[in-house]
């Protein structure tokens, strides 16, 4: 009873602003030990010790909040369409081939609908000559209604030899534009050497 008494009467002399936060001790997390030397530790009013237990996190609803995965960014390469494919052919072959004054290129490009060609000097950037269906006698005689055939295109074969000889070419360097040598390309490649063209 006296020690209440006197417990009560220490409380009772301290005032509210006297109370010195850096005098409170409280037990140190974690601490088993007995003796008051370690038992008790400073406090002055904020915790530097992380909390040992992990919080879960909850959305608006106050159910947990499910963890989604990290995506990764997935780059889809495009397919290349038949023009690029050319284009990219056609790159490869130009910086194996190049015309000059002796052998010229023999230059072909196909069209939907026509087909054309062209003798050039890359050295002095002339083109010597050129055909192409769209040559009024070639178009009257072909008389094109859908498009280049084999036959329209062994006739510019043949119309393009003739020309090279007038000028006095006889080796080209043949330059199929980056198509497959397959269907009108070959058939003007075969008419232009049946047409004199060494190549």
């Amino acid at each position: 009873m006296a020690a209440v008494v006197g417990l009560t009467r220490a409380i009772g002399s301290l005032s509210v602003g006297a109370v010195n936060r850096s005098s409170i001790t409280i037990p140190a997390s974690g601490s088993t030990c007995p003796s008051s030397a370690c038992a008790f530790v400073s406090f002055n009013g904020l915790s530097a010790e992380r909390s040992f237990w992990k919080v879960p996190s909850f959305n608006a609803r106050g159910s947990k909040r499910k963890e989604t995965p990290f995506e990764h960014l997935v780059v889809h390469a495009r397919e290349a369409t038949r023009r690029e494919s050319v284009k990219v052919r056609h790159r490869r072959i130009r910086k194996k081939l190049c015309g000059t004054t002796e052998r010229p290129r023999l230059a072909v490009f196909r069209s939907g609908k026509h087909l054309y060609a062209q003798v050039i000097d890359d050295v002095n950037h002339v083109t010597l000559c050129a055909t192409s269906t769209l040559k009024p006698h070639l178009r009257e005689e072909l008389k094109l209604s859908s498009g280049a055939t084999v036959t329209a295109a062994t006739r510019v074969g043949e119309e393009i030899a003739k020309l090279c000889l007038e000028k006095g070419v006889t080796k080209v360097a043949y330059d199929r534009g980056g198509f497959v040598y397959h269907g009108r390309i070959k058939a003007l490649a075969e008419a232009a050497r049946e047409g004199g063209l060494e190549f």
